[in-house]
């Protein structure tokens, strides 16, 4: 397994790529709670600390394929580079201007969020043109869904780390320089600087117009609201037992499980349609997530289950990559995968919304249900949308990627029409 990996890194470009993105997605990652914590510093409530951070999570959500969709037009640099630079502007006048008046205060917030670069969605359409065999973008895509798990773990221990030693502003503007640093360590890359999306058809809709990928949103829809749920359930168990790290615990647990699920996951090949296995390892998702609702007394056992609910969720996301690929419209790749983004986003914001009600009326334990039910519910629409997600072209044979995973084998450069 290491040694595959090993290969990977050693890529010329990819160490680079990898890096300045998981860098650069730090502002994306950590705002919600970076915009709590200064809010409250400067004497806001916890609801208009709640708002704020929304109103950037409803920005990033409107904002994500709509840059998306330019950078398949004029390619990366020209979109991402400017974005980046209004988007840490923006954040850095919030901290200088602080929440008072509140009206410019909510301006900047959704300035901020609406021009937060597609990082996630541009390092995706990279892969193929800078790896060029199939087998390899396959373990690439693995990677990156760890290396997010590690940013999403990370990231706020970072942000109380910055608010401690100096203050919530002082945390805002570390983060926000730190990431525009690692976006343009990627935007003025060879390989970003020469991807170009390939011709498109003139379509409003863009890359919804794909039923594969309207049906692949809607399962990580469910998967979203689960994890959303799972953070505020973990909350509720750790009060009922009086002891608030507890809750880092589980959730510490299920970013370590998906860590090594994604890990081993993306260390070998596997053989028959992505679209097949995408629903098999959705299934061991959703079964993971429902032992959760027991809700044991000991906390060392509630840990472990956290752990293994947390196994699948790398394997799932690298595979739906995978799948996005091969279902977006051609010249469409990064807005498909900016989609993916938003609608993640905005499951896992409305599984928060939900559970709060729902674990008043029935403790942790209905809490933890939600997630459950948030997996099958996953599930169901996979199942439902099997027709639609039929691999395009066929299934392939053992090991082989789509269509457009063999062009790229057989022609480095190219991959889903695009040209390195």
């Amino acid at each position: 397994m290491a040694t595959g990996y090993g290969e990977l890194l050693r890529s010329r470009h990819v160490l680079r790529l990898l890096t300045g993105t998981l860098v650069g997605r730090l502002p994306h990652g950590t705002a919600p709670l970076a915009i709590v914590l200064f809010a409250r510093a400067e004497g806001g409530s916890y609801t208009l600390a709640g708002v704020l951070s929304a109103l950037y999570g409803l920005a990033t959500a409107v904002g994500q394929p709509l840059l998306g969709r330019l950078v398949d037009v004029h390619g990366q640099p020209r979109v991402m580079g400017p974005a980046a630079v209004v988007s840490a502007v923006a954040m850095g006048l919030f901290a200088a201007v602080g929440i008072e008046p509140l009206a410019p205060a909510c301006a900047l917030i959704l300035l901020a969020g609406v021009t937060t670069p597609p990082l996630e969605g541009g390092l995706r359409a990279l892969w193929a043109s800078v790896l060029g065999r199939a087998d390899r973008v396959h373990r690439a895509y693995a990677l990156d869904a760890v290396a997010q798990e590690a940013m999403f773990a990370g990231g706020p221990l970072i942000v109380m780390l910055l608010v401690a030693a100096w203050s919530g502003a002082a945390a805002l503007l570390v983060i926000n320089a730190v990431g525009l640093v690692g976006a343009f360590s990627v935007l003025v890359s060879r390989p970003s600087r020469r991807w170009r999306g390939a011709a498109r058809e003139a379509h409003w809709l863009g890359a919804l117009r794909s039923r594969g990928l309207l049906a692949l949103l809607g399962c990580f829809f469910f998967v979203g609201a689960a994890l959303g749920a799972i953070s505020v359930a973990s909350v509720a168990y750790a009060d009922a037992r009086g002891e608030e790290l507890v809750a880092t615990y589980l959730l510490s647990a299920l970013g370590g499980g998906a860590l090594v699920g994604g890990l081993v996951y993306g260390a070998r090949q596997w053989p028959g349609a992505p679209e097949r296995r995408l629903r098999l390892l959705t299934a061991a998702l959703a079964a993971g997530y429902l032992p959760l609702a027991l809700v044991p007394s000991a906390v060392p056992l509630m840990t472990l289950l956290a752990g293994v609910s947390g196994i699948f969720l790398a394997p799932v996301l690298a595979c739906a990559f995978v799948v996005i690929d091969r279902h977006a419209p051609t010249g469409t790749v990064t807005e498909a995968f900016s989609w993916l983004v938003t609608t993640f986003g905005v499951g896992a914001a409305l599984g928060t919304a939900v559970v709060g009600p729902v674990i008043e009326w029935g403790e942790d334990a209905a809490g933890f249900a939600v997630a459950g039910v948030g997996g099958v519910l996953a599930l169901a629409v996979l199942l439902a949308t099997r027709s639609v997600l039929a691999a395009p072209g066929g299934p392939p044979g053992p090991g082989a990627g789509s269509q457009n995973d063999r062009n790229a084998v057989l022609e480095p450069g190219f991959r889903s029409g695009h040209r390195a």
